[in-house]
């Protein structure tokens, strides 16, 4: 199943890919997959890191796992795939980068993977769920494992800009070398959270590819 890593992603995490836990991980998920339906695909669960490579990399958004509907997860976080009615809290991004940016978009879709050809890590801290079972695999060791990806992200590359968005995203912050990267934080962009103040007005993509500019690199095309 990890093979499906195939660009240099593969090559930098051959030591983790060795490690116990991820045997073990292995293991659980060739079984969950056998036992039960799971989202997304098998061949979409690395989809994140075979959109967006590690060299290309600048800016890294962590969800929490993917979404549990049939059809909807695509391996991406808070994105879903084409013909997909767009989630609530990916409406309110939208929203945000509308009045961020200063412009109309009208989405009719909710699939972000032009983002991540763009170099955005859209990477969810458990990257497998059960259908119909919202952060059922969180007993996996997926979370040893992302937390491994942010970890290395943080001591392998220079300014990269990480969007931590709800409590969940706040605690991988201790993953990153602040001296190095460029840390926004905000509440989560799902509706109870949006609504009580949390989430609009954050200016996170904007305040990103300044970020990005001043550094000589692109900015992100939102």
């Amino acid at each position: 199943m990890f093979d499906k890593i195939t660009n240099d992603w593969r090559n930098i995490f051959t030591l983790e890919f060795e490690k116990p836990y991820f045997k073990d991980l292995e293991f659980s998920l060739k079984k969950e997959y056998t036992d039960y339906k799971c989202f997304p695909p098998k061949d979409l669960i690395f989809n994140a890191f075979n959109l967006c490579s590690f060299d290309d990399l600048k800016v890294v958004i962590i969800g929490q796992d993917p979404y549990h509907g049939t059809g909807e997860a695509n391996g991406l976080c808070f994105s879903v795939n084409d013909n997909v009615k767009i989630p609530p809290s990916l409406r309110n991004i939208y929203a945000e980068i509308n009045t961020d940016l200063e412009r109309i978009m009208l989405p009719i879709s909710g699939n972000l993977e032009h983002w991540a050809k763009q170099g955005v890590l859209l990477l969810n801290a458990t990257l497998s769920v059960r259908k119909d079972q919202a952060n059922s695999h969180k007993h996996l060791d997926w979370q040893q494992f992302t937390n491994a990806v942010i970890q290395t992200i943080s001591d392998e590359k220079e300014n990269v800009v990480f969007l931590l968005w709800g409590g969940f995203a706040h605690k991988k912050i201790k993953f990153i070398d602040e001296r190095k990267h460029f840390v926004l934080q905000s509440g989560h962009p799902s509706p109870l959270s949006a609504n009580r103040g949390f989430w609009f007005g954050n200016k996170h993509f904007s305040k990103t590819n300044d970020y990005l500019i001043s550094k000589g690199l692109n900015g992100i095309n939102w």
